[in-house]
């Protein structure tokens, strides 16, 4: 396969994402993960702790083995396609892995719905979150929102793109499992047990593109808080991700973010207004392309050192 199909499958999926969103439930991958995962997790959660974390661990190296050898083939099989057939099934086996435009209208619907009333707001937060929004006043609908915005253009856009420009649709594939698999069973309670592997391996596959999601954001506002600053907010989240990309963006948006007795990010500052929203929202569609173009470089260097390894 040229190195130029994988740059410009990634157009086409960037541009299918901007144009039609989400695929159908029926043909989406990473509803499929989920339905393996919500299959097992009953299961697995039913057991003792010790069998319980062997259960998850071997669940999800299974599943995850599955998950990267069919996107692997799929790619090595496009291989005897024209360039151009390559290039459009390509994009279009990416962009499941690629969810922006959904993560956008979310947020952006949670805003507007918060002009109608709260509990409109509330309704909407909870399709973006897992925790229990009955209780949020305003302030915290609208700072939940923004943190699901700053933390998931990490998982749902920035980190399957890395992987894919550095492993391939495999590796995009791998981490889109790992990181479904860690929003289901990486939870203390029910599942701490047997979902104890997925959320380290999460952890292990996010570490380097949170961080990076976190610079792509202070390039997009063209604003770089101090370093300590930075990882004074990201080491006040339970994640060792998460916070990085929600720190940065409480402190370049100059409000205070929070999860209601779990943490709070950039304590001293004001609290945010729907204005906020629209700058965050703003901010991420352009870390969108930067991340793009990181990519993009990211496959160049590879493509040359694939040449100078064979020559």
């Amino acid at each position: 396969m040229s190195p130029w199909v994988p740059l410009l499958a990634m157009t086409v999926a960037l541009l299918i994402d901007r144009l039609w969103g989400e695929p159908p439930t029926w043909a989406h991958p990473v509803v499929a993960m989920g339905r393996y995962l919500a299959w097992l997790g009953p299961r697995l959660s039913a057991w003792r702790p010790g069998f319980a974390f062997l259960g998850g661990a071997v669940a999800w190296c299974v599943g995850g083995g599955m998950v990267m050898m069919l996107a692997w083939g799929a790619q090595r099989g496009l291989s005897e396609c024209a360039w151009y057939v390559q290039t459009l099934l390509l994009g279009v086996l990416l962009k499941p892995l690629l969810a922006w435009r959904m993560l956008r209208d979310e947020v952006a619907s949670v805003e507007g719905a918060l002009g109608e009333s709260l509990g409109a707001g509330r309704a909407q937060l909870q399709r973006l979150v897992s925790r229990d929004v009955s209780q949020l006043d305003e302030v915290a609908v609208r700072e939940s929102a923004i943190e699901s915005l700053a933390e998931n253009l990490n998982d749902s856009l920035v980190a399957p793109l890395l992987w894919f420009a550095v492993g391939g649709l495999g590796a995009a594939a791998l981490y889109r499992f790992a990181n479904t698999a860690d929003a289901m069973w990486g939870y203390r309670g029910r599942y701490e047990w047997a979902g104890k592997w997925a959320a380290r391996a999460d952890d292990i596959l996010s570490w380097l593109p949170a961080r990076i999601t976190a610079l792509l954001l202070c390039l997009s506002a063209g604003a770089m808080p101090t370093w300590s600053s930075i990882t004074r907010q990201a080491r006040a989240t339970p994640s060792p991700n998460g916070g990085w990309p929600m720190g940065v963006m409480a402190l370049l948006l100059k409000v205070r973010l929070g999860k209601p007795g779990v943490y709070v990010l950039n304590e001293s500052a004001q609290l945010p207004e729907a204005r906020h929203t629209a700058q965050a929202l703003a901010w991420a569609q352009r870390a969108v392309w930067w991340a793009a173009v990181l990519s993009v470089l990211l496959m160049l260097l590879s493509a040359c050192w694939a040449q100078g390894g064979h020559g």
